[in-house]
């Protein structure tokens, strides 16, 4: 079997990108200390584990399969590394001075799209670097979902489901990242107000995702029933003062006529909205 031979079986996959014939005559080696990271690579974390024991195995057997790299255009006498990134650190670790390595040409596109398809064929992402990669491709590189799925050998309905999971919360993607919640608990969560409360509950109680959708139904259904039980005349009043700030508002009245106004805002800006509009009127 040859060594050098890139897997195939996903999307177009990297021996299609660069092809077989070019990593085999390619091959030369470079100074460690020569290679920069990539600025297209979607991996931001790397387990420890995992590299101690690549690092192992570069310590008795080598590298076996070459970085991919092409010539850095902001840092002079230097490569970037197009794909290969984990393998360079763990030589670094095994005290390697040297690496071998196939220099290509590639444009920015072709740079990221070698990094995702590495990456995503070697399970290397958590899905949140994994949706990044496909936004990146559709914001700086105008794809559209279809085109992503289609590059990267995945439905198109696996794209989206991907990309939904970047309109979470903050808190929430923090517990993708660091493993603590699945994909398949999280996109239960996305459009929910409440969903960091509830991711945490589905950890607390380690539930399935099947009983993790029974919880966010029985807390959909609670609200509906606030909702209904809500005097029309507050109904009216909540939407008139969303019509005017543009931002959603709960009135909460008691028998006694005492309650409470909450205000709900995504981001800073929404904040200092309100914030502008209370100090404008009082």
């Amino acid at each position: 079997m040859d060594p050098f031979k890139i897997k195939k079986g996903l999307g177009r996959g990297l021996s299609s990108l660069i092809g077989e014939e070019s990593v085999k005559s390619n091959i030369n080696k470079l100074q460690v200390s020569d290679l920069v990271r990539s600025k297209f690579q979607p991996r931001k974390k790397f387990s420890e584990e995992d590299l101690n024991s690549l690092t192992n195995s570069i310590k008795e057997r080598g590298i076996i399969q070459p970085i991919i790299v092409r010539r850095s255009e902001d840092e002079k006498n230097k490569h970037e590394i197009i794909a290969g990134e984990r393998r360079w650190l763990a030589a670094q670790k095994a005290g390697l001075h040297e690496v071998p390595v196939v220099v290509t040409e590639a444009d920015d596109l072709k740079s990221l799209e070698f990094a995702i398809v590495e990456n995503v064929q070697r399970h290397d992402l958590n899905a949140i670097e994994e949706a990044q990669g496909y936004q990146r491709l559709i914001n700086d590189f105008s794809y559209d979902q279809e085109r992503v799925a289609k590059f990267i050998g995945k439905s198109r309905s696996h794209i989206a489901n991907c990309l939904r999971l970047l309109n979470l919360p903050k808190e929430i993607i923090e517990l993708i990242e660091n493993n603590e919640l699945s994909p398949g608990h999280a996109k239960i969560l996305v459009g929910l107000e409440n969903a960091h409360f509830l991711g945490k509950k589905i950890i607390e109680r380690k539930l399935s995702v099947r009983q993790a959708e029974n919880l966010v139904k029985i807390f959909k259904n609670k609200n509906v029933a606030k909702t209904n039980l809500k005097d029309s005349n507050l109904k009216q009043l909540e939407s008139s003062i969303v019509s005017k700030i543009g931002l959603n508002v709960s009135i909460n009245n008691k028998k006694n006529n005492s309650g409470s106004i909450e205000f709900y805002y995504k981001d800073i800006d929404q904040l200092n909205k309100i914030i502008e509009i209370i100090k404008s009127n009082y």
